[in-house]
């Protein structure tokens, strides 16, 4: 079974090896028809502590590191940034 790959925003970088990221997910009311966000908070591993508040990163699930830790930072987190001068 693949492992679940979410992408969030980081609101807390205080505790060692561990940031917790926001993931907001929109979905459509059943009874107004209007999209709704909600969002909820993954604690995930981060080894090297490499990411601060508000970086955009990718978790992905793993076994259980601890009590609330089920997700890691992937490597890969944050996307590259594509030169200027490659339409060229």
């Amino acid at each position: 079974m693949p492992r679940r790959v979410l992408e969030g925003v980081v609101v807390s970088a205080k505790s060692a090896k561990t940031v917790i990221v926001r993931v907001e997910r929109r979905v459509m009311h059943p009874v107004y028809k209007k999209f709704v966000t909600s969002s909820k908070r993954y604690h995930a591993h981060d080894e090297e502590r490499r990411f601060k508040e508000g970086d955009l990163v990718r978790i992905q699930e793993c076994r259980p590191l601890s009590r609330l830790k089920h997700w890691e930072v992937l490597v890969d987190a944050k996307p590259a940034a594509a030169p200027a001068s490659a339409s060229r």
